[in-house]
């Protein structure tokens, strides 16, 4: 994809199942990558993989975040780290909601506060100076049982994403949501459980989706890397599932 090649990409969760799929794309194209992930192991493997740059850090941390960022020089930021429990909201604690806000909602907003001054020093010359593609979920559009105040923070990135990018499109910076449907990750087998229950609650989803099987990690990178190339220059606060078309919100 044109204008890939060279530029920093920093994407959150680097480490993880989907976030490591991003990373490899983008370095399929060129770009080079900073790998950020609190876990260390994960976020250093594909660091390692990529020969890109572990940055070890939780994004709800904004002093933690702003120190392992620096003046990165970022041109692309991918806010996809992420976190739920699948829980329904009577059953659920103020301490349960507080922690799936800090990585859901307060995690991004601290990413894009510390990213986007960098992007917005190089705007004025009328050429892209930054694109930034946030991961949300088709449980923000649709909404999604035991994901109460999961889908309400995915549901506010959306919001976010649309009034920043108004604020940003004269700058040449470009904002767009990824929003991802049921996805072979640790947080849907996690959902799904173990043994013949989890199988046949797979097996109902599978049934519900028109393209017959679960989103796989590598289905999100595509549209991530289109978003943040230069095919995509005139494209900015559109929201996109991919979902094998379960979902198909207009």
């Amino acid at each position: 994809m044109k204008g890939l090649a060279g530029k920093t990409v920093l994407v959150t969760g680097g480490g993880g199942a989907i976030g490591g799929a991003i990373c490899r794309r983008f370095a399929e194209e060129g770009a080079n990558i900073l790998v950020a992930d609190k876990t260390k192991a994960t976020a250093e493997a594909v660091a390692s993989e990529v020969k890109g740059r572990a940055l070890v850090f939780d994004i709800a941390d904004y002093a933690a975040a702003n120190k392992a960022i620096g003046d990165a020089g970022i041109d692309i930021l991918v806010n996809n780290a992420g976190w739920d429990r699948f829980q329904n909201f009577v059953d659920m604690q103020p301490e349960d909601w507080e922690a799936l806000i800090a990585v859901n909602l307060r995690g991004p907003l601290n990413m894009h506060r510390l990213v986007l001054p960098q992007m917005l020093a190089r705007a004025g010359d009328g050429k892209a100076a930054g694109r930034i593609i946030n991961i949300s979920s088709d449980a923000a559009r649709v909404g999604s049982s035991g994901e109460a105040v999961y889908s309400a923070c995915k549901g506010g990135i959306i919001s976010f994403s649309k009034t920043l990018a108004r604020e940003v499109a004269r700058k040449g910076i470009t904002v767009n949501v990824v929003c991802p449907g049921p996805t072979d990750t640790p947080i849907l087998r996690g959902f799904l459980g173990e043994g013949e229950a989890g199988q046949k609650v797979y097996d109902a989803l599978v049934r519900a989706i028109p393209m017959k099987r679960v989103g796989q990690p590598d289905d999100i990178p595509g549209i991530v890397a289109f978003l943040a190339s230069d095919d995509a220059a005139f494209i900015t606060g559109q929201v996109i599932s991919v979902s094998g078309g379960l979902t198909m919100a207009g």
